[in-house]
């Protein structure tokens, strides 16, 4: 039997850290606050004040401003949006609901173009519009219409300065602070992943790790975003801070390049690896020099100069060596900085993304399909509460549309929908209309919101469910002004929303978002499509941008269970940025002899014969990699030092390559057995 000692220890009040109870009582205090002072300025539906505080509720200042910032715009297109719709179309409901249906459909696809603020004030802006529009469908003056999106406006407005002005009462956690401790992390984690990928093993556990180093990369350019909207010392310093983020993506392609060669190399030293284990535990000190490192790695210098594969891999280690000192140098200048020290880093561009259109304007015809049809069933069968089931629907649509498991976060919204059904029932049925005074209820709202804040923060594995409870709170109890009890229309309505939900459900269930294997083959044949453009004089992509796009697509199937899909994407994404860096490589290296340069270009020449959109083709890989072996071993006898550097090049190409002799044929992911 338990203790009364071991329950009290394990209460959420109790066990709850300074850090969750500001995170809690910040939160709480915000949604009480909005929805009183929404209250209290006689609008007719208060708690929408009370769930856009919830909504913008984040844990750092740069995360509130950022999301505020996307909401508000939302929010004013989708009002705009839902008054120029309704205005002209009201009297004709098939107009109106095709006109609607295409505006969030347009919505639904504009969000998959776009990332962050930007992405989300789409999908405030579809959903803003269903919510304004839909509830107008029985009003005859325009002049309601413009009081409905007024009033709609001011309390998303009003929520988001009372989450704003309790975030400076009571701060959050700095973000620059986590963007600095997330930097650093990632820098220490790169010598750690080198490690690992520079043993002989091939194993999943490597092909995960290499995932896991990429996504943590672009995450923390999340970071860097939200760090820019919250303290002018860091959109000072933003360029420093891309230009970083370049440097790990670029120490996580030399790592990968250096294991090729590896696994490519069958006269290794044999002191190899313990020189690479004191090499990367020097590093790691916050000391270390360049002259310490080069000590350190002296007994590694070729000794032969026509052995160009050690040519090679020493060259390549040299360079991740570089790399990371120079990295180590400008973290600690920025964390050393001061709010006016200016930096002026090396040129770096912003870090590319990668936009699957196909699988977007499918998203977009699903939720044109799915409102049209439950509004034509409602038009059909004149159902008063087909509103609410738009409403939901519209909302469903529009958020989980760019969801990696839309059907499991679905799920969730339904579950959250049939809770919130019954509590708020026995809420407002039993509690509010006992209750005539606003504060008398947030005696129980105001306890009820902080310990379902704690618990999200505690229950890492509950934590969607009670983010969508204290989310979706306000809009089922609906604190209106004046208050109304109509339990035939509680119930009618709360089953009309659920029936909206469920359908959206149902209409993912037929219109299929793409399987993560179609998905895979879409992003290779884009990034195949890339790697030719890269083989051209003029690519349209410099280096770096080819870097963090085909980064950005690894990454897009790194929560996918289709282990052959993210397999492949990996092997070809790396191999492609692998062979690229080699490109860029030849296409500035310079040398007076023609017959060198002709020697370039040919290799070059042998790569545009290999790979093309569709695929890469296995006869004549086997031809190029034979080529480019009789090169290397040509030009690592001859006498010209250019010569050898050359065939240390070409090997490298080789390097990359060969991880292509399994590829499947094209269309498949079928793995190639040999």
């Amino acid at each position: 039997m338990k203790s009364p000692a071991w329950l009290w220890q394990n209460l959420p009040w109790v066990k709850a850290t300074t850090d969750q109870w500001r995170y809690a009582l910040r939160n709480g205090i915000a949604m009480c606050l909005a929805l009183t002072v929404a209250y209290y300025l006689d609008l007719d539906e208060p708690y929408w004040a009370m769930t856009s505080a919830a909504v913008v509720s984040f844990p750092t200042v740069g995360g509130v401003i950022s999301k505020s910032l996307g909401r508000i715009a939302g929010s004013l297109l989708g009002a705009s949006a839902a008054l120029i719709i309704a205005g002209q179309t009201l009297n004709d409901p098939w107009l109106f609901l095709f006109a609607m249906s295409g505006w969030i459909a347009f919505c639904t696809w504009a969000c998959a173009q776009f990332t962050n603020n930007v992405a989300y004030a789409f999908q405030l802006a579809g959903y803003t519009a269903a919510i304004i529009a839909f509830s107008a469908v029985n009003i005859t003056d325009t002049t309601e219409l413009w009081d409905t999106a007024q009033a709609r406006v001011c309390e998303i407005t009003l929520g988001i300065l009372c989450g704003g002005m309790m975030m400076m009462v009571i701060p959050g956690t700095a973000d620059g602070v986590t963007l600095l401790t997330t930097l650093k992390k990632m820098h220490a984690r790169l010598l750690e992943h080198a490690s690992l990928l520079w043993q002989p093993d091939t194993t999943d556990a490597i092909r995960a790790a290499h995932e896991s180093v990429i996504g943590q990369i672009l995450t923390t350019n999340l970071l860097r975003i939200q760090a820019f909207w919250s303290h002018y010392r860091f959109r000072q310093q933003n360029a420093l801070l891309t230009w970083l983020l370049h440097q790990q993506l670029r120490m996580t392609s030399v790592i990968s390049s250096l294991r090729r060669m590896l696994l490519n190399w069958p006269d290794a030293p044999a002191n190899l690896r313990p020189i690479i284990e004191e090499l990367l535990a020097a590093l790691a000190r916050p000391n270390a020099d360049a002259l310490t490192i080069a000590r350190i790695i002296a007994p590694l210098a070729p000794g032969e100069q026509d052995d160009f594969r050690h040519h090679a891999f020493w060259q390549r280690l040299r360079y991740f060596c570089r790399l990371y000192l120079a990295s180590s140098r400008w973290l600690a200048r920025i964390e050393n900085a001061t709010p006016i020290s200016v930096y002026t880093p090396p040129r770096s561009t912003a870090l590319m993304r990668y936009t699957d259109n196909a699988e977007a304007l499918w998203s977009g015809i699903r939720t044109f399909c799915t409102l049209a049809l439950i509004g034509a069933w409602s038009i059909n069968t004149q159902w008063e509460y087909g509103a609410a089931a738009l409403t939901l629907a519209s909302v469903s649509c529009v958020l989980y549309s760019v969801s990696p498991a839309p059907f499991d976060s679905l799920t969730l919204l339904l579950r959250t929908l049939l809770l919130l059904s019954l509590s708020s029932f026995v809420v407002k049925f039993g509690l509010m209309v006992q209750i005539s005074e606003l504060g008398s209820f947030l005696l129980f709202l105001f306890p009820l919101l902080t310990t379902m804040q704690l618990l999200k923060l505690q229950i890492p594995k509950q934590a969607g469910l009670l983010g969508q409870l204290i989310v979706f709170m306000g809009s089922f109890i609906a604190v209106t002004n004046p208050p109304t009890y109509d339990f035939a229309d509680f119930l009618n309505n709360s089953l009309a929303e659920i029936l909206g939900v469920a359908l959206a459900w149902l209409s993912f269930a037929v219109l299929r978002p793409g399987s993560d294997a179609r998905k895979s083959r879409r992003h290779i044949r884009t990034l195949r499509r890339n790697f030719v453009d890269q083989l051209s004089r003029v690519p349209q992509l410099s280096e770096d941008e080819f870097e963090s796009v085909v980064y950005h697509h690894i990454s897009q199937l790194s929560s996918s269970t289709d282990v052959l899909a993210r397999r492949w994407l990996l092997r070809w994404g790396v191999v492609l940025l692998n062979c690229s860096h080699v490109v860029w490589q030849l296409r500035e290296w310079e040398i007076r002899s023609d017959a060198l340069a002709n020697v370039r270009d040919i290799c070059i020449a042998l790569l545009r014969d290999v790979m093309s959109e569709r695929g890469v083709q296995q006869r004549t890989l086997s031809t190029t990699q034979a080529e480019l072996q009789h090169i290397c071993v040509t030009l690592g006898k001859h006498h010209q030092p250019a010569a050898r550097e050359l065939a240390s090049v070409i090997w490298r190409l080789y390097c990359s390559l060969s991880q292509l002799e399994q590829a499947p044929p094209e269309g498949t992911l079928i793995e190639r057995i040999t």
